[in-house]
């Protein structure tokens, strides 16, 4: 089923189990996936699709964040809590080990040995997970293995 077709689904469902909340998340992210087919001029694929859904929940994990430092957990579990409804419209995430493979297999592909080259690996690993995994996570793994060969 097409994303568009799912989310009018769950619009409707969660309207008639007055879900606000979930109603209310959804109903943002059909808005933001209309802005984007703005800004395109044309329908989405489903690639396109996916990196909205996908910085909708990087907003709300920034969110979260910025509202845990300034001791507001009242917004930061709301955030949370859009951010788990945002999740179920994402396509199925790379296990951690799957990223790793993944990590390693671009820095064999790209020959890097050090933290230097952890712009070809990035590049070459993130071109791989495509909406998969998230940035930061596979970042993190390859700085990991990039220190781990350099010592």
């Amino acid at each position: 089923m097409a994303l568009r077709e799912r989310l009018d689904q769950d619009l409707k469902t969660a309207m008639r189990a007055s879900d606000t909340l979930r109603r209310d998340t959804i109903r943002l992210l059909i808005s933001s996936l209309r802005n984007a087919e703005i800004e395109n001029r044309g329908a989405l694929d489903a690639a396109a699709e996916d990196r909205v859904v996908a910085r909708e929940i990087k907003q709300r994990r920034d969110s979260v964040e910025e509202y845990e430092k300034a001791g507001r957990t009242d917004l930061a579990a709301r955030e949370q809590a859009e951010m788990d409804v945002l999740k179920a419209y994402q396509p199925e995430q790379l296990s951690p080990e799957d990223i790793r493979a993944i990590v390693e297999t671009a820095i064999a592909r790209t020959g890097a040995v050090g933290m230097a080259d952890i712009g070809r690996v990035m590049k070459d690993a993130l071109s791989e997970v495509k909406g998969r995994a998230d940035g930061g996570v596979v970042n993190a793994v390859a700085r990991e293995l990039l220190k781990g060969g350099q010592g």
